[in-house]
């Protein structure tokens, strides 16, 4: 039985060999249908449920997909409309994290979020991206 897993797994490895596989708009486009398809079936909305149908075909079209260099331009494309807001909400998060630890706080001059170490007491502190020196109380 072992031996057919591993002839089952080979052979599939085989056959995926020079397709795309997934990236992070393959991931975005099934969730979207995903959950689509989660409210489509709360509410009896046909066009909700062929939009998910719509996005699980797209995604399983990407993953099988040979044009590695159209699939690389479309995922760019869709990292660099997306990139600055996951940044910001992933930051957002470490923050929250860590807002025991440090304190976090924007420069006077330029607003560049800087971040403090609790308990240090009141420092000098030196902005680096734009120079000014400022006075801050952790």
């Amino acid at each position: 039985m072992n031996n057919f897993w591993q002839n089952l797994k080979s052979s599939f490895a085989r056959w995926m060999a020079g397709r795309y596989g997934t990236d992070d708009l393959g991931i975005f486009t099934l969730l979207a249908g995903l959950i689509l398809s989660l409210i489509s079936s709360f509410t009896v909305s046909p066009l909700l449920s062929f939009l998910g149908l719509a996005l699980y075909v797209i995604t399983i079209f990407r993953m099988f997909s040979r044009n590695r260099e159209a699939r690389i331009r479309e995922n760019q494309k869709y990292l660099s409309l997306t990139g600055t807001w996951s940044t910001k909400i992933r930051q957002f998060f470490r923050r929250m994290k860590n807002r025991r630890e440090y304190k976090y706080f924007r420069c006077p001059g330029c607003h560049q979020l800087l971040r403090l170490k609790r308990g240090c007491g009141e420092k000098e502190i030196t902005c680096a991206k734009c120079g000014h020196q400022f006075k801050q109380k952790a």
